[in-house]
This record gives C-alpha cells, structure tokens and sequence, in this order.
C-alpha cells in the first residue's frame, strides 16, 4: 500500500513548482540585475523624518549628511538666524526684567540678564515709546494750546513721528554702540548685546510717563520728568558701574547718567514743550 502512494506522480498537485521553472526565473532576476545597474534595493517608506526631500534611501551607500559650513563672524553679523537667540524670552521674563528696569537702586540688571540678554526690549520698548511720544506729544500740544485759545482746533504734527524715531532709535543704538568699543579701546570687558538690552529697559519708564506730562501744568510737568529722568540715569550709571568693576572709567558712568538726563530734558522740551 505504502509504495503505491509513493510512486504517485506530484507535478500536477496544485503548489508545486518544478526545478527547471526555479532555475529559469533566477536567471531572468540576474539578467535584469546585469542589464540595469542602477538598480538596487531600496528602503521602504521614504524617509519623512527631519531630512525631508532625500526620497528612497538605498542600502549599499550611508545615508547622506549635511554638515554647515562655518561661517565667518562678518557673515553671522549680517545674518538674521544668528540673533533669533536673543528673542528667545516669555511674558514672564520680559515683565520681570521691566520691573528691574524700574527699580534704580538695585543695580543688579546685568546679573540678571547673564545667561540670555535679549534684543526684544531693545526694539519693542524703543518702538512703543516712538509711537506713544508722537501721540501725546501730539495731545499736549493741542491742550496746552486748548487751555489759552477755546478756538483752537486739533491738527496732527506728522513731524512728531520723524522726530520720535530718530532721537529714541538713535540714542538706543548709538549710545550702547560707543560705550562698547570706548571700553573695548580702554581693555575693559564689555558686550554689545548686553549694552542694548539694558539701555533699551532702561526706556520703559518713560511709556508711563508720557501719559503723566499730559498734565496741562508746566511746573508740574518738569518735575515729573526730571524725577524719571534721575531715576532711569540712576538705573543706567549703577548697572553700568557694577558691569565694569574694576577698571578706571568712572568718568564714564557718570556721562551715562547725564546722557539719561539729556534725554529726559529732550522729551520734555521737544513733545511736551
């Protein structure tokens, strides 16, 4: 019984595949490999990671890398990525460090802007304070002119506008700018971004102010602003001071203050005049 099972023809059973069929397919695979070159195996899906747009990754070649090429420290000045890390601040930082600019007697600022001095304050304050001079110098005027002619009818001084960007802008760039490279030229350690940042705070208590030198009294007026004028320089000459310990430039600190002041007595004289 067991060898006529055994001696049962198998190659018409359905699955089996003969010998010669296997042999022959195998050639035409080589074939194709030898005609085409090219032709390799391929990782499937495609790499969709953080290397978006390499496609299909092949097997017998690494993958490829992008290595960035150093970049010069001219190219990194002109370059807008270099400084996205100086805008990397929350509310919380930002408010923390305003109420620090309002408090002139501390005199710790640079300490506590050491591990991630900003350029947000810088721009915005500097930007908020141009826009709200313009304003209210604009609504002084009108009421002080108000308060001596019942006829007098309000007009906008565009000028206000070129007048606040230029003083506020300037003296938040420039001033910074020159104490950098006069310490640098005395071999005093100093650092730019820091300079901006703490002269650009120190610009935020005149945005309140402003609002105070509505007031249609000029007595009043004037010691308002030189009250905040004092206090912001005194804020600016202590920072400043305890930054450049050490070294013989006081005659410095003491400029930084009155230069504070002269911008105070400008505000007042020129928007609220």
């Amino acid at each position: 019984m067991e060898e006529s099972y055994t001696g049962l023809p198998t190659s018409h059973l359905l699955g089996s595949v003969p010998a010669v069929i296997a042999d022959e397919k195998n050639t035409t695979n080589n074939a194709v490999l030898h005609a085409v070159p090219e032709a390799n195996m391929q990782i499937f899906p495609p790499n969709n990671g953080g290397d978006r747009g390499r496609g299909y990754q092949t097997l017998e070649s690494p993958t490829e890398t992008f290595e960035q090429q150093p970049t010069n420290n001219w190219s990194g000045v002109f370059s807008i990525s270099s400084y996205t890390q100086y805008f990397n601040v929350d509310t919380d930082l930002v408010l923390n460090r305003l109420i620090s600019s309002m408090n002139p007697a501390a005199g710790d600022f640079f300490t506590k802007i050491d591990a991630n001095p900003d350029l947000y304050g810088l721009i915005w304050i500097s930007t908020t304070l141009v826009f709200v001079l313009a304003a209210l110098g604009n609504l002084a005027t009108y009421l002080m002119q108000k308060r001596t002619d019942k006829s007098t009818s309000w007009s906008f001084d565009v000028s206000y506008v070129n007048a606040a960007a230029c003083s506020i802008y300037g003296y938040a760039i420039v001033v910074p700018l020159a104490y950098y490279f006069l310490l640098h030229y005395l071999g005093a350690t100093s650092s730019l971004i820091r300079f901006w940042c703490m002269w650009g705070y120190s610009l935020a208590i005149f945005i309140p102010t402003s609002f105070l030198l509505l007031i249609p009294v000029e007595a009043l007026r004037w010691i308002i602003i030189l009250l905040v004028g004092a206090a912001s320089a005194s804020f600016v000459a202590l920072n400043l001071k305890s930054y450049i310990e050490g070294s013989d430039v006081s005659v410095m600190t003491v400029a930084a203050f009155f230069l504070q002041i002269a911008l105070a007595i400008f505000i007042k004289v020129w928007f609220f005049g």
